[in-house]
């Protein structure tokens, strides 16, 4: 088929930097709009967005201006939106959009709990995007999960529906670059980790549940989180408590994940098969070695093992900016069209 055309809003920052390296060379988009804060609209992009990823800037775009993010400005054929826009103006300007026509994944928190908007992983709710036919106006908003629900819900999809889960705990150390750049002080990081100042662990203990549940009735159980940022470049490693009916074995659970195939998922670029990589090894998963596994997008899982009081526990890894923002946006884009919502 021809290259569907996207744009991307707050395209310079690093979640907005890493979309457009995912889609250097994408088998169904090409980027034909990017868009940023009028600080940085009018300039080129390489001018505007100093290169915070390995390698290169791509040379296509380096040249590219900026545009300001309105939707007049739109080139004609583009009807989907990336956003890795700031969460702290995300809203208004992504409600713009939607009003005028476009379909908006976001990747900002301020639509994540709003009872019309999905909040997707393709491999765990694709059913949930009939919820963008309630939405008013001409458009639409897709959400993505925080970067942290998104490892845990996938960790734990596959044990909810085999077995139903009752109870988590969950403690988190996330890596630096969840926080953007210029991010965390260098006076906090170095030599030191730190509790998450933010709200990371009251969006783990309610996205999961929203996301495992059906579109109109989020999931039935506590999650308790706790959440630090470490001096780790990228990746979120978790550390799993879990309570599942029936009190399944450590091994049954580890069988159940190596299994799972995520579905339709399979069929999307740029979603990997399996899912979920099991290691046996009693160091990993590491940030260092696992966390470009599926390219970015697998979470790998290790450490599975009976727990005397909650029953069963894990160690789930995911790549912050990839599987957990500028690919969970990709992904959800590719499941719009795996669906017909980009049809003519």
């Amino acid at each position: 088929m021809s290259a569907i055309p996207v744009g991307i809003l707050g395209a310079t920052g690093m979640v907005g930097q890493r979309m457009l390296h995912l889609l250097e060379g994408h088998p169904w988009f090409q980027v034909a709009f990017i868009a940023a804060s009028q600080r940085s609209a009018g300039r080129p992009y390489a001018e505007a967005a100093p290169w915070r990823l390995h390698g290169e800037c791509p040379g296509h775009l380096a040249g590219r201006i900026v545009s300001s993010c309105d939707p007049a400005l739109i080139p004609a054929g583009v009807k989907i939106i990336l956003s890795a826009l700031d969460g702290s103006v995300a809203g208004p300007i992504e409600e713009m959009f939607r009003a005028a026509g476009f379909l908006v994944v976001t990747n900002a928190s301020a639509w994540r709990m709003d009872p019309l908007v999905p909040l997707v992983i393709p491999e765990v709710n694709p059913d949930h995007t009939a919820l963008l036919h309630r939405q008013p106006g001409a458009g639409a908003i897709l959400a993505n999960p925080n970067c942290c629900a998104i490892p845990l819900a996938l960790a734990l999809a596959p044990l909810h529906r085999a077995f139903g889960v009752e109870a988590i705990t969950v403690s988190t150390w996330q890596a630096v670059s969840g926080a953007g750049y210029p991010g965390e002080s260098a006076w906090d990081m170095v030599g030191s980790v730190h509790p998450h100042a933010g709200k990371e662990e009251e969006k783990l203990a309610i996205e999961p549940l929203k996301i495992l549940g059906a579109p109109d009735a989020p999931a039935d159980f506590p999650i308790s989180a706790r959440c630090v940022r470490v001096p780790v470049a990228d990746g979120h490693l978790l550390g799993v408590h879990a309570r599942l009916t029936g009190a399944p074995s450590a091994a049954a659970v580890a069988r159940l994940m190596t299994d799972w195939d995520g579905g339709v998922a399979a069929e999307l670029p740029s979603c990997p098969t399996p899912p979920l990589r099991l290691t046996t090894r009693r160091d990993r998963p590491s940030p260092r070695f696992d966390i470009h596994a599926g390219g970015g997008m697998a979470v790998t899982i290790g450490r599975v093992e009976d727990c005397p009081v909650m029953g069963v526990k894990f160690y789930a890894l995911g790549h912050n900016t990839i599987r957990g923002a500028a690919g969970a946006a990709i992904a959800n884009a590719e499941l719009l069209c795996q669906q017909g919502f980009l049809a003519s």
